[in-house]
């Protein structure tokens, strides 16, 4: 099953991607995608539906994050040993955990605005978990049940603010327009996470090739490790790591820049395009 939501930015609606790649209206059914969608009897309840038989949305134009009720956006760092290396940071030995602001969030289609005075924004393809129930000190066994879904992120970072100006990473990665999410969420008991492709182009040239089997912590790692420092509730979002081939881990260190344009894709959560320009 795919989720999605169309349409204006903080107007959109719920849908559901039917197999023969039309969207189907859910306005009719639900209200949004959010906490009462996400639970697993919220997510039963819309698999057991002929999505053929709702109503076609024939042409659902601007594409938002498929989540209408973002908790949290939970960052998992240097996951993969290759980004690691390529930043010149030890491997860690447990998850490197930081936060996003979700006013960061926009749709897989929407401009990425680099900062009044940035120079060094970066791309980072990273998969998403979507949390679909409360979890609180679990089981690393027990970890798939707490999970709704997953969706495609791209956790956009001003290295300047991030790394160089000292303190969290936090605030060089939640300028608005930072954490692009989407098209759909695809629910997780159609999409098996352990060996998902992630591709991300700059101006048409590779630059992060990778796969979700390579993570140093695994999906179930993640969710079970974060619960037993926080409470994991519906609609939070865990993004992963992302693989090498950032920009700033290239020589010379090559960042985004107006005019670029940065395209996307994981195996089974379709694809990003995004156009960068000046705030």
């Amino acid at each position: 099953m795919k989720l999605l939501r169309y349409g204006p930015q903080g107007q959109e609606l719920p849908a559901i991607l039917a197999a023969d790649g039309s969207v189907r209206a859910l306005s009719p059914i639900v209200k949004d995608i959010d906490e009462s969608v996400l639970s697993p009897d919220g997510m039963r309840f819309l698999e057991a539906l002929d999505p053929l038989k709702l109503p076609k949305v024939d042409t659902p134009g601007r594409i938002g994050s498929p989540l209408g009720d973002i908790k949290e956006i939970i960052a998992v760092g240097l996951n993969y040993r290759q980004h690691a290396m390529e930043s010149n940071l030890p491997i860690p030995l447990e998850p490197v955990v930081f936060f996003k602001s979700t006013s960061s969030i926009c749709g897989p289609g929407d401009d990425i605005l680099l900062p009044p005075g940035s120079t060094n924004t970066d791309w980072e393809i990273e998969l998403g978990i979507v949390i679909g129930s409360s979890a609180s000190r679990i089981d690393k066994s027990e970890a798939r049940k707490c999970i709704a879904g997953y969706v495609m992120v791209n956790d956009v970072s001003e290295r300047h603010w991030q790394v160089e100006r000292g303190g969290q990473w936090s605030k060089g990665k939640s300028f608005d327009t930072f954490t692009p999410v989407g098209p759909w969420l695809a629910s997780a008991s159609e999409l098996e996470s352990g060996s998902l492709e992630l591709k991300l182009d700059v101006n048409g040239a590779a630059r992060q090739r990778g796969n979700t089997a390579d993570l140093i912590f695994d999906v179930d790692t993640i969710v079970s490790y974060c619960s037993h420092f926080m409470t994991l509730r519906p609609g939070h979002l865990i993004i992963t790591g992302t693989p090498a081939g950032v920009g700033f881990g290239m020589t010379p260190r090559t960042y985004l820049a107006h005019g670029d344009v940065v395209d996307m894709s994981i195996t089974g959560l379709g694809t990003q395009r995004h156009l960068v320009r000046a705030a």
